[in-house]
């Protein structure tokens, strides 16, 4: 290694390094190039080509927000078993439907919505975000005996690329390095058996998404191929690359191969948000979670295939809202407002909201007294008092799996619908029309003409891309 190469090794970000090389070895735990098999079920015609989700990552309560019930105001010494909703209703466009109040903007565009107010969350035992995270972005309960593809990384895989020069899956917002929850974060933002080719392109804040795309202003050509091949070299003494097979390795040169190709692209610009005009720009920039809601739509333009933005994940933080529950909801409900109802507006404006499918979810509900699946009450008094003395008892707090909200637009998905019922007295869960998390699953791809029972073959084993093919799709919810 000469002084050049020796210096640009020195140069290598070990953070960056270790992400790609991460997702090498869970794509290494199978050796083949999966194969696909024939689904029973026919495919339909996509009435969507590209999805935005929108991810509330730690656990949004239901009824602070789309589901709201009897409103109890704060005051010392008022009963926990007494609250269910600590923000009173509002009206929206739509007559029979009342959102929590916080949610103005959004309440404006529920007649371009569906909600559906009976999602369940698998009942995985001792409640996780991990776990639950994970199950939601890949069909599958972890652990699994091999790496599965997020959500993302199978329509990019299924549905190919619309624009060859744009990553056709992206990550917006989300900071993988958080501490002990770390390696769970990682174990489902991957291609998994996939390929590195079909991973996510991970942009932890929107604001330097442009940098994430462009070579530094002191990188000649020359210099850049150079720094390549450096890092080629520092991938082939990794034992993961030495020991993976075939496909793996070329799956992973193609991916590097792809972002070289995005570096020089005139689609680079989708990812730079001081080209959006300032009126636009404004209403978005709110918050991080804002400019990703913005970058979202740049991106779904320039032809990605799915993008996620998160508010993130990060235990006891945002939507994590185990104390505070009323002061962090509200807070949460002025970052997300604005952004979400401007990006329908946008999508609908520009022609794409049709065949744009937009789908506002988070892992589970909360409850203020109920941890985990109802008739499962497991209390713990320095956090759920019997009565609320202070401001941060007061909001829904607790894990809870009986029953939460998703909010869909676009994609064929009909409008101005509610879907499932809640009890309204606690336990607030399902009483009409469950919908667990394959079906929900069932219904994403059948909005993009995928079958529920499509599989992919890897080391001779059929994997589904909903849990056993037996996802079944809501079609009550499509126009």
């Amino acid at each position: 290694m000469n002084a050049e190469e020796k210096r640009i090794y020195s140069r290598v970000s070990r953070r960056a390094f270790m992400g790609t090389t991460a997702a090498a070895t869970l794509a290494a735990l199978t050796g083949r190039e999966p194969g696909i098999l024939r689904a029973a079920e026919p495919a339909r015609a996509a009435s969507a080509d590209a999805v935005i989700v929108l991810w509330m990552a730690g656990g949004m309560a239901q009824t602070e927000t789309w589901d709201p019930k009897r409103y109890t105001p704060f005051e010392p010494g008022v009963r926990t078993e007494r609250v269910l909703s600590t923000f009173p209703s509002i009206d929206t466009t739509v007559d029979n439907i009342k959102i929590s109040a916080g949610l103005e903007r959004i309440a404006r565009v529920m007649d371009r919505a569906c909600l559906i107010r009976t999602f369940e969350a698998a009942d995985l035992g001792f409640i996780l975000h991990s776990r639950h995270q994970f199950h939601w972005h890949t069909g599958y309960v972890p652990p699994q005996s091999m790496a599965v593809p997020h959500l993302g990384a199978v329509i990019a895989k299924v549905l190919g690329a619309k624009n060859p020069t744009v990553p056709p899956f992206i990550a917006i917002g989300q900071n993988l390095e958080i501490g002990a929850e770390s390696a769970s974060l990682k174990s489902f933002h991957t291609a998994g058996f996939l390929g590195t080719e079909y991973g996510p392109f991970l942009i932890t804040d929107p604001a330097d998404a442009a940098a994430a795309v462009r070579p530094p202003a002191d990188l000649g050509d020359a210099r850049f191929r150079s720094r390549r091949k450096v890092y080629e070299q520092l991938l082939a003494q990794e034992l993961v690359f030495q020991y993976a097979g075939d496909f793996q390795r070329e799956s992973l040169i193609r991916s590097m191969d792809s972002a070289d190709r995005l570096l020089t692209s005139p689609s680079a610009k989708a990812f730079d948000l001081t080209l959006e005009p300032g009126k636009s720009y404004d209403i978005y920039n709110n918050s991080r979670f804002g400019q990703g809601c913005l970058l979202a739509r740049r991106l779904v333009e320039a032809g990605a295939r799915y993008v996620e933005v998160t508010t993130e994940y990060v235990p006891f933080r945002y939507w994590d809202t185990h104390e505070s529950g009323h002061e962090r909801a509200e807070a949460m409900k002025k970052e997300i407002d604005a952004p979400v109802a401007q990006l329908i507006l946008d999508l609908e404006e520009r022609g794409l909201l049709n065949r744009t499918l937009v789908v506002l979810a988070s892992e589970f509900g909360r409850d203020a007294i109920t941890e985990g699946k109802v008739g499962k009450e497991v209390r713990d008094q320095s956090n759920t008092p019997d009565v609320m003395r202070e401001p941060k008892h007061y909001g829904m707090h607790r894990h809870f799996t009986g029953a939460g909200s998703v909010v869909l637009f676009g994609g064929g998905i009909r409008k101005g619908m509610v879907y499932g019922k809640t009890a309204e007295d606690r336990p607030c869960t399902t009483i009409e029309n469950p919908v667990p998390v394959q079906d929900l699953h069932a219904t994403l791809y059948h909005a993009l003409g995928i079958p529920p029972d499509y599989a992919f073959v890897v080391e001779k084993r059929p994997v589904y891309v909903t849990n056993d093919g037996k996802g079944k799709p809501v079609k009550d919810l499509f126009a």
